[in-house]
């Protein structure tokens, strides 16, 4: 049997084909990311839904739809096959029944950059790869880092100094070499770039989109969410979006699975939600603009999505456009708002970027946009429990002999 079915890499912009058998970063052509192709015929010859069925619930059940070679080759820690949770109160207090969260929070690492770090990590090492270095607001570097650590992998990772102090301990406790800015990711990118271009080949530059992996594990969440609804889609996904792998990868994902012939009918309408005081992608998209612009001074508690300008931005603006999805803002205060009723009415404690994502549902369906008989899922992408921040506690202190009454 064989176990991918990975035909070449082809560039997601002006569709020069790549080798994919050694490692990769942009297109040599037009500097744009690459994506991963696949022999789709040989997957539906040899592959069938129902077969997936029987196999272990975790990502690598797609193993033919993903890059890695051989299951020799697999690096895990359980990840994939989240649960995907009718949130029934929530849903009827913003006037959307059928609302559905697909809880990353329960992953390895506690995002679903875990799923990303899983495949990308994989197939760097089977590559012959041996040090990897990456840019990221938090939760991507600390993936990467246990990710490389289980796989044997080196890692050098840079992130902002005001990044989730729970990220920089996952870092720290996989031996990984971390380094803070005072700055945002775009400032931590350039130093990694620095650094790759320095090392004479000896460290490869494992930044969002700059590798063609990544994507590969996150599309994983699009076929699950096919498979967890019995090979249909719903009619709306809401991705908070910063570098925006998440959604190109969803989009992906169900292109295949409908040249499959696994899905049918239209895609589901994506949805990219930002934060107000970083919202780059909206902006260019509220201007029918084909890529964005750099956003100056950005800044928002949802840290994962405070990314400035998007190297896949034209592919995430591309998403929206083929699903007749939209792009929305959502203020800090308006997603905190929305953490505690998420959390007050179906017991989940959601990541900031998970509440931007609720956020975005109540004024979608606020202003029409989404119907009252929509199927709505949306993705919240990691565990509240590393934003410890987001809720502040007051509560009195009895003393030892106090009393409640």
């Amino acid at each position: 049997m064989t176990f991918s079915q990975l035909s070449h890499l082809e560039c997601g912009r002006c569709g020069a084909v790549h080798d994919s058998e050694r490692p990769q970063n942009l297109c040599a052509k037009c500097g744009s990311p690459l994506l991963a192709r696949y022999d789709l015929a040989a997957v539906g010859s040899s592959v069938s839904p129902a077969e997936i069925a029987r196999r272990t619930p975790d990502l690598w059940r797609y193993h033919e739809l993903l890059p890695v070679r051989s299951p020799e080759a697999v690096t895990t820690l359980g990840e994939g096959m989240t649960p995907l949770l009718p949130m029934p109160r929530y849903g009827e207090r913003i006037g959307v029944p059928r609302l559905l969260m697909k809880d990353e929070g329960l992953i390895p690492t506690g995002s679903f950059k875990a799923r990303g770090a899983a495949v990308g990590v994989s197939r760097a090492a089977e590559l012959g790869i041996e040090r990897l270095a990456m840019p990221t607001n938090g939760n991507a570097g600390a993936a990467w880092a246990l990710y490389g650590a289980r796989a044997g992998l080196a890692a050098t990772v840079v992130m902002p100094v005001d990044a989730p102090e729970i990220t920089r301990r996952e870092c720290v406790a996989s031996g990984t070499d971390l380094y803070l800015v005072d700055g945002l990711i775009s400032d931590a990118g350039r130093m990694v770039g620095e650094l790759v271009a320095a090392s004479d080949g000896q460290v490869f530059d494992a930044s969002t989109l700059k590798e063609p992996y990544r994507i590969e594990g996150k599309k994983t969440m699009g076929i699950e969410i096919a498979e967890q609804l019995g090979w249909r889609v719903p009619d709306v996904i809401l991705y908070p979006t910063g570098g925006g792998v998440g959604l190109i990868g969803i989009h992906k994902a169900l292109n295949e699975l409908r040249e499959l012939g696994w899905i049918s009918g239209p895609l589901p309408r994506l949805v990219a939600v930002q934060a107000e005081g970083c919202a780059p992608i909206v902006r260019a998209f509220e201007s029918g603009e084909r890529e964005s612009q750099y956003w100056a001074n950005s800044r928002t508690v949802a840290f994962g999505i405070n990314v400035p300008k998007p190297l896949g931005d034209f592919l995430i603006l591309e998403a929206l456009a083929e699903t007749a999805g939209t792009a929305i803002t959502v203020t800090d205060a308006e997603l905190l708002a929305e953490l505690r009723q998420v959390a007050a009415l179906e017991g989940a404690f959601v990541c900031p970027e998970g509440a931007a994502a609720f956020a975005a549902a109540r004024k979608l369906r606020a202003s029409g946009w989404i119907g009252g008989d929509d199927e709505v899922v949306v993705l919240n992408t990691g565990a509240g429990l590393k934003y410890p921040q987001t809720v502040p506690v007051d509560a009195p202190i009895l003393p030892v002999d106090g009393h409640l009454v």
